[in-house]
């Protein structure tokens, strides 16, 4: 426990001093004229729990205790910018090549896909407490793939993206559901958690992802935010409708 907290507030900390500036002048992450975001934020214990080959961040105990602080960061993406769709680009096709469309993936694991992300040094260690999938690259994949067409800076889009993740981490729904770790729950209650949380209606911003039989295992949360209010989240007025997710009515919450 004294880990936890000694990280979280190290995070912390570091966050206040990288971001503070963000504060009075956000990364302009809205550049490219879409809609919203899709903060997309792993419960660990559930992805590595359902995956039949682990990956390197679920095998190594090392990589595993920035899930024991709460959510961990998968990424955030950007809705179809209105360039793409001018060209005729359907957004199911975005969601599944991104910035791919423009500059093609090259074959290989997920460190082919860009070179190493250029961040100062305390952000980097930072990145790598809360994605522990920087292990396997994909840092580099999601900013290949969901900024790097943008025009976001890579030090804007890491520091904005922690930043999110923090915010989140630090409600009471993380609280929620981090209580509740190797038990079960109701997928309805971890809705009401949310609008507990971040307030009333807010919960049609809330996709559950689950995996595993009858997809009861939960794996990832999505946040939809308004890509001009991003500054504002998690304000309820920050938060826009996603489409909803394939879970269970009883949802389980791995823990390592």
């Amino acid at each position: 426990m004294a880990g936890r907290w000694g990280w979280l507030a190290g995070l912390a900390l570091l966050l206040v001093s990288l971001l503070a500036p963000v504060e009075a002048a956000p990364p302009r992450l809205d550049a490219e004229g879409f809609e919203h975001y899709t903060l997309a934020l792993t419960w660990h214990p559930g992805f590595c729990a359902s995956r039949s080959n682990p990956p390197r961040e679920c095998r190594e105990p090392r990589l595993r205790e920035g899930g024991e602080a709460g959510f961990v960061l998968h990424g955030l993406w950007p809705s179809l910018p209105e360039r793409f769709a001018e060209r005729g680009v359907a957004r199911r096709r975005w969601w599944r090549e991104g910035c791919f469309l423009e500059q093609p993936r090259p074959d290989g694991s997920f460190c082919r896909a860009h070179p190493p992300l250029d961040l100062p040094e305390a952000l980097g260690d930072a990145l790598d407490a809360a994605m522990p999938g920087r292990a396997s690259c994909l840092d580099r994949y999601q900013y290949a793939k969901h900024a790097a067409c943008l025009g976001f800076a890579e030090e804007d889009y890491a520091a904005a993206s922690l930043a999110l993740l923090e915010a989140v981490n630090a409600s009471a729904f993380a609280d929620f559901v981090a209580i509740r770790r190797g038990g079960e729950v109701a997928r309805n209650d971890l809705v009401n958690a949310f609008e507990a949380a971040f307030g009333e209606g807010t919960g049609r911003a809330l996709r559950l992802e689950c995996r595993g039989r009858g997809n009861r295992l939960l794996t990832e949360v999505r946040i939809g935010i308004d890509a001009g209010r991003l500054a504002d989240f998690p304000a309820a007025q920050s938060l826009v409708r996603l489409d909803r997710g394939r879970c269970a009515t009883r949802v389980r919450i791995a823990a390592f």
